[in-house]
């Protein structure tokens, strides 16, 4: 179970990252563009493919992680309101609880589907307007929890 900081660009997150990398030390264990995704993954603009889908930086002391907005994925980027608190529940149960809570007097932006990725994922803002998304790995047994 964690907490982390999801942070969201238009296009420069690629550049953002190397900048924070270079700050924070640390590895990229994940770099995944738009074109990485499905074939059949839909939304994506054909000059949006090489825009950063997803990354996370492990560096001592945390993990930041962040993504590039994409037609069809978000809506428009709105600076002061691009980050998410990302969090990961250690079963399926679990993420649905906190998802169900949280959402409550607030809304849903994706609801909680098993992913391409592995994951179990969902976004939803709370009442108090803080954008949350729930990402319970499937690779532990999640999926049947």
């Amino acid at each position: 179970m964690s907490i982390n900081l999801y942070l969201t660009f238009d296009g420069d997150c690629e550049e953002a990252f190397e900048f924070y990398r270079s700050v924070l030390g640390g590895e990229f264990a994940v770099m995944q563009r738009f074109s990485d995704g499905p074939p059949d993954m839909a939304g994506v603009a054909e000059g949006e493919k090489d825009r950063i889908m997803h990354v996370t930086l492990a560096f001592a002391g945390g993990v930041l992680q962040g993504s590039d907005t994409a037609q069809g994925h978000a809506g428009p980027l709105v600076k002061g309101n691009n980050f998410s608190i990302c969090y990961s529940p250690p079963s399926r149960a679990d993420a649905d609880a906190a998802f169900e809570k949280l959402s409550e007097g607030g809304g849903v932006t994706m609801p909680m589907q098993e992913t391409f990725w592995g994951s179990y994922f969902g976004m939803a803002t709370d009442r108090f307007g803080v954008q949350w998304m729930i990402n319970c790995s499937l690779d532990d047994g999640a999926a049947a929890a």
